[in-house]
């Protein structure tokens, strides 16, 4: 693990669906407010599986949010800020760019960034704002489930519908859990015709 700097950074915090991504964002933001750092979470609108304004993993465990829709609305809203956290980055309906661009400049402004999103779409491929911030990036930790078919580490996340594999021209961004996704290893992730 790369030794936390006083000033500003940027951590991702990636993997498929399950591997608890958001769970270890809200662990890290739980010690940020133990330490009593002035900072702010945001979660994307689009994202209302468990609340409206929490961060909330799959386990059920949640920190209070501000919803958001664009990484502009982040940077309108960290005044004072030590430390912001994004959940689900790739829900956000900005360019690759303007992410890279907005995480860059708020760690330029010395506030320790948290991100955590997807970094593989459901048809195994990247999704390129999360690409493209985990290569400046300070850290960046990937984080795996365990496949539902086999038991192995899982890092990819099978998009189902009525339980066979999504096909490859269904919509990129598609919001559900159990229902809709299932974490697959390698091996036991289908690719649909």
């Amino acid at each position: 693990m790369t030794r936390p700097s006083a000033g500003g950074r940027i951590e991702v915090i990636c993997g498929c669906m399950y591997s608890g991504k958001t769970e270890e964002l809200i662990r890290r933001m739980r010690q940020v407010m133990i330490a009593r750092q002035p900072c702010r979470i945001f979660t994307p609108r689009l994202d209302t599986r468990y609340s409206e304004a929490h961060v909330a993993s799959h386990t059920g465990a949640r920190l209070e949010a501000m919803p958001i829709s664009s990484i502009h609305e982040v940077l309108a809203n960290v005044e004072d800020m030590h430390v912001v956290a994004i959940d689900e980055l790739h829900f956000l309906e900005d360019s690759a760019e303007e992410i890279i661009d907005g995480c860059q400049d708020l760690a330029d402004r010395g506030i320790r960034v948290l991100v955590a999103g997807l970094d593989q779409n459901y048809r195994a491929e990247p999704f390129p704002g999360m690409m493209q911030l985990m290569a400046v990036a300070e850290q960046v930790d990937k984080l795996y489930a365990i496949c539902v078919r086999c038991g192995a580490y899982a890092t990819r996340s099978q998009r189902l519908i009525d339980g066979k594999p999504a096909p490859t021209d269904a919509p990129t961004i598609v919001v559900g859990g159990l229902d809709l996704y299932e974490a697959r290893c390698r091996s036991c992730y289908e690719q649909a015709p």
